[in-house]
């Protein structure tokens, strides 16, 4: 759903008091519009790739639905994975109830049936062109991962290709091993 009104601001979008609600609202080339819902193989796989993601005991830790305002957009990506050190704390030390302003290292989007691939790889893309390193999109429907990084063109991956994380960060994972934990036999 798109809010029927002229352009927003980034600023008047951020005031609005519904945009955290279920499912999140992003504001994408001054407009507000809300993400599909996901659905059950979107919360297994989210799921499935925060546990192993945090598994791995690196500097990183794995996020659900952390809203990202960075470079004019405020967009709400499946899975950010940060750095532990760059965690936004709030007066009192504990984690902040607030998204982040910056581009994360690595931003993981899994495609619903009611998305626009092209809608979420824009969101990708624009996360890589402010500082991103990894960003993986995941389409449920092919069992495939589009894997993006700056300065190469994107790799297709299926089956037993191994999905590539972040430096220091030691995940063996492959493509059927993520969509293996659809499977419920």
């Amino acid at each position: 759903m798109t809010i029927a009104a002229p352009k927003l601001t980034l600023q008047a979008f951020l005031q609005l008091p519904y945009i955290e609600e279920s499912p999140a609202w992003e504001y994408i080339n001054g407009e507000g519009v809300q993400k599909p819902m996901g659905g059950g193989k979107h919360s297994l796989l989210q799921k499935g790739l925060i546990a192993a993601i945090d598994q791995a005991n690196t500097r990183y830790e794995a996020f659900p639905e952390l809203r990202c305002t960075i470079g004019n957009r405020s967009i709400v990506p499946d899975v950010v994975v940060m750095d532990k050190s760059q965690l936004p704390l709030d007066e009192s030390g504990d984690i902040s109830s607030a998204g982040i302003e910056f581009a994360p290292p690595w931003v993981i989007e899994i495609l619903s049936p009611a998305q626009s691939q092209t809608k979420v790889t824009g969101n990708i893309l624009h996360c890589l062109r402010h500082g991103t390193q990894l960003g993986w999109l995941l389409d449920p429907h092919e069992r495939s991962v589009l894997v993006y990084q700056p300065d190469r063109l994107p790799d297709l991956l299926f089956g037993s290709d191994r999905l590539p994380a972040l430096d220091g960060v030691a995940l063996p994972l492959s493509v059927e091993t993520g969509y293996g934990w659809l499977r419920r036999d």
